[in-house]
């Protein structure tokens, strides 16, 4: 059982996630009753828009446009099994992507009328004309580094792609919830950085303020063996106690196992 004062996982991701597992949706759900939650989320990820990334790099990130209304039909299969006994929200974690805020708003306005709860994260970045996951790997991670001109480069571009997110017009349907803002570190074990810019963080966290967003801790990079903080840690979850965003505990999970991971610890 968790400690009382948490009672919702915010991010929690299904077996329509191409790089999950296959782990039932109910698997989950029983997961999150073991630890005494009241509320969780699923936040299966939103197609990418056409074109972003080369196609079975695309095919990895993301499920299919065809398959979301199957993923929409279970969780109100599973809203109605459970009914009573958990609170549980239908969402999708949503990518901003620099240069695809057209596309991104079209899918939005598309599924906005079913969600009910949501994310918005930073996995991809622009450079020049090419998008990257800078996330994949540490080899791809090295690579980008390289590309911009160094990791404290890439940190910079990172975090001025979330800023840009967080002001981005996506409609009336973009998600107010921040997904692991501090993703960039999660090679940093490997790849060290004692990042400075401490003013391009606070316009963030002030920015966030400002429109009234929350933000995803999230404990999964705890579980990350280059990483082992959670998103958001160091200078980037000070501004945020500072400025008193709103946060919501997220798992991350892409396996029943991991619902709640961490949660008590790092209360």
């Amino acid at each position: 059982m968790l400690k009382n004062e948490i009672k919702r996982d915010g991010h929690i991701h299904t077996p329509y996630c191409p790089h999950g597992t296959k782990d039932k949706i109910e698997s989950y759900i029983e997961k999150a009753l073991e630890l005494g939650l009241e509320e969780i989320t699923f936040t299966e990820h939103m197609p990418l828009p056409e074109g972003v990334l080369a196609l079975d790099l695309q095919k990895e990130c993301s499920p299919q446009l065809e398959e979301v209304e199957g993923y929409f039909r279970k969780i109100d299969e599973v809203k109605e099994k459970y009914k009573g006994k958990l609170k549980i929200n239908k969402g999708l974690e949503v990518d901003y992507i620099e240069g695809y805020e057209e596309q991104t708003k079209r899918l939005l306005n598309l599924y906005g009328k079913d969600l009910e709860d949501g994310l918005l994260s930073v996995h991809i970045l622009k450079v020049e004309d090419k998008y990257y996951c800078v996330d994949y790997s540490p080899e791809e991670f090295e690579k980008l580094a390289h590309k911009v001109g160094g990791l404290e480069k890439l940190y910079d571009l990172y975090y001025e792609t979330l800023l840009k997110a967080v002001k981005a017009d996506l409609g009336k349907f973009k998600p107010t919830r921040i997904g692991h803002p501090t993703l960039v570190r999660i090679f940093n074990l490997k790849y060290p950085v004692d990042y400075k810019n401490e003013k391009l963080l606070e316009k963030i966290v002030k920015a966030l303020k400002a429109k009234n967003y929350q933000v995803d801790f999230n404990t999964a990079g705890l579980r990350k063996p280059l990483c082992k903080e959670v998103y958001p840690a160091g200078v980037f979850l000070e501004l945020i106690k500072k400025y008193k965003v709103e946060f919501v505990y997220g798992s991350d999970a892409h396996t029943a196992g991991d619902v709640g991971s961490a949660f008590e610890s790092h209360q």
